[in-house]
Parts: structure tokens; C-alpha cells; sequence
């Protein structure tokens, strides 16, 4: 391997943040050491999430350390490792656990992380198709285990918010797959899109944003909300009795303006997602399942992919709501 590689790094002037792509030295001795084992991996993909790009563009909200390399998931292969699970010329893919935020993240074409953190990519699956799906695939599929697990059944009505979004897309294919009936709210226009992903009916964003009812009309059998806020309190108000609600974002707050009338009276059950510190077992079933339900033609339709150096553009755009689907960064030509 070369002793120089190529990253995005992130720093703080007193202008405010600046982001380049640059040549960077390879210093294995300088790189912490974990008691089980690191691995040293060729990146060959990474993706721009609602996170990376919040931490491109406002000081302070996800990095905290500068300089500093973003990116909270990363693909690629394995080229050295003391870690007993993993050898050369392994397959894996690196998401949560604080990458990109607390450590040195996947927009790099070298990444090192501890092998305890790491999954090997599902028989059959290709490292492209794996960062396609990534963080906002194994969320959205950890929040149908969820709901599956409270006894939301295919064929039941299931709401999905920020349904353009990486989560709401993935959540909306892989109802669809498992029979649901899909639901998708978006603000965008582009109901095609969802459509053709599987939305069984498209909702504009503000029937969800309106004045909050302790109880409204029951509409949903279930719903995957990645927006929080009044939406979710909302969404509470109206989810049938028994019914269930996977909460896996705040984009659109962090407050919780309800009651508890939902929960008394109608049974609601509200499940937070967590997919940053999730145990790797849950974190091997759930990629196990998206290697079985999802398919490369699937996954192209979403896909738009970008060099290193385009990055905090796109950034940019992801800030502004002007986003669909899947952002991928290609970190080799």
C-alpha cells in the first residue's frame, strides 16, 4: 500500500469550516490500537448522510475535533488485520459507531477501525450495492423488525415519513417487499419516484405538520418516522389502536409535543431505532435480511453517485431539501 492517501478533510477557521480533498500520510504507529484487533481497508465507497452534511456546514453539531476526516460509513476491503474475524481481501462495510463523528471517518481512500465494528458483506452482495444501502438501509430495516416484533402484520397501512429521503426510500421498498400496504409522505413533488419504489398512496408533508390533537381520526396501522417533532406527535395521534410507531430521526426537532392519551387510550406503542451503537448480532441479522430482499436494480434506481471532491456541494444541496434517494461517493476512479 502506498504511504499517502487521498481524503476529504475537514477544518475550522475563523471564517467558519473548510473542507478539501487532500494527499495524506499514512501513519499506521500514529493510529490508536483496540485490545480485540484493528483492521487497515481500502475504502471504495463511502455516502453522504443527513449527518455528514450537517457536519460539513455547521460547526459544532456532529464534529467536535478539527482537522478532521467525515464520513459515517464506509465499504471497502480489507488489507491488513489483527483482528481473528477478518483477513486481506475481506468485503466489509463500517457504519455507527461514532465513525465520522468521533473518529476518522469514509470519505478517505484508507480507513482504520476495529474489527469489532465491522460486518463482512452478505454472500452475493457487491461492495456498491452494500454502501447503496448502508446506514439508511439497516435503519429502516431495523425499524421493521421493530414493528414486526410489536405485531404490526403485511397487509396493515404503514405511514413512512421523509419517504425521499435515504430511510424513508429503503422503508418504503422493503414494506412493499414484505407485502405492507406503504403509505409515503414527502415534501417534494416527485411522487413518481415513490411510486415506482412501491408507495401504494403519496401524502404531502403537511398533513402531518398541522395544529397537534391529543387524539385525531386513526389512519395508520403503523408508521417509520424519521422526522420527529410535531410530525411525530402527530402521527401518534392518529395511528389506530394497538398500533406501533419506529422512530429512527429528528430533522424536524428533537422535541416531543404530545400527550399520553395515545398510549393510555389506544395502546400505542412508540419504539426509538437506534443504529449508531446497535449490538453486531442485531446488526448481522439485519444486513443478512437485506442481502435476501433487496436487489441490485432496486438499489441502481436510487443511486446518484459523485467523486470525493463533490462532496461539500452536494452537502450543500442535502441542507437544502434539494436531495432523493442515495448519495454514494466513489473514492477511486
Amino acid at each position: 500500500m502506498k504511504d499517502s492517501f487521498q481524503a476529504l478533510v475537514l477544518d475550522k477557521k475563523d471564517d467558519g469550516l473548510h473542507s478539501t480533498v487532500t494527499d495524506v500520510k499514512l501513519k499506521l504507529d500514529a493510529l490508536p490500537k483496540e485490545e480485540d484487533g484493528n483492521v487497515l481497508i481500502e475504502v471504495h465507497y463511502s455516502a453522504l448522510n443527513y449527518k455528514d452534511a450537517l457536519g460539513l456546514t455547521e460547526p459544532g453539531k456532529i464534529v467536535n475535533q478539527y482537522p478532521f476526516i467525515p464520513g459515517c460509513e464506509f465499504v471497502g476491503k480489507v488489507v491488513e488485520s489483527d483482528h481473528l474475524d477478518f483477513k486481506t481481501g475481506d468485503e466489509v462495510i463500517a457504519t455507527g459507531f461514532g465513525i465520522g463523528e468521533r473518529h476518522f471517518g469514509g470519505f478517505s481512500q484508507v480507513a482504520q477501525v476495529p474489527g469489532n465494528w465491522l460486518v463482512k458483506l452478505p454472500k452475493g452482495m457487491n461492495m456498491r450495492d452494500a454502501i447503496a444501502i448502508g446506514t439508511p438501509g439497516l435503519t429502516a430495516m431495523l425499524s421493521i423488525d421493530a414493528l414486526e416484533h410489536a405485531g404490526v402484520r403485511p397487509g396493515e397501512e404503514v405511514l413512512v415519513t421523509g419517504a425521499t429521503g435515504g430511510v424513508g426510500s429503503f422503508s418504503v421498498i422493503l414494506l412493499r417487499k414484505l407485502g405492507y400496504h406503504v403509505i409515503a409522505s414527502t415534501g417534494k413533488t416527485d411522487s413518481p419516484y415513490l411510486h415506482e419504489l412501491g408507495a401504494d398512496t403519496v401524502i404531502p408533508r403537511h398533513e402531518l405538520e398541522g395544529p397537534i390533537r391529543p387524539l385525531a381520526r386513526q389512519r395508520f396501522d403503523a408508521a417509520i418516522d424519521s422526522i420527529g417533532g410535531t410530525t411525530l406527535a402527530n402521527i401518534l395521534s392518529q395511528i389506530r389502536y394497538e398500533g406501533a410507531v419506529a422512530a429512527c430521526g429528528l430533522v424536524g426537532g428533537s422535541d416531543l409535543p404530545t400527550t399520553v392519551y395515545p398510549f393510555i387510550l389506544r395502546g400505542v406503542k412508540l419504539i426509538g431505532i437506534d443504529s449508531v451503537m446497535q449490538p453486531i448480532e442485531r446488526r448481522l441479522k439485519a444486513w443478512e435480511r437485506l442481502g435476501e430482499l433487496l436487489d441490485s436494480n432496486v438499489l441502481d434506481h436510487m443511486i446518484h453517485e459523485i467523486p470525493l471532491h463533490d462532496v461539500p456541494r452536494q452537502a450543500e444541496a442535502m441542507m437544502r431539501g434539494e436531495l432523493s434517494g442515495r448519495t454514494v461517493v466513489r473514492l477511486h476512479n
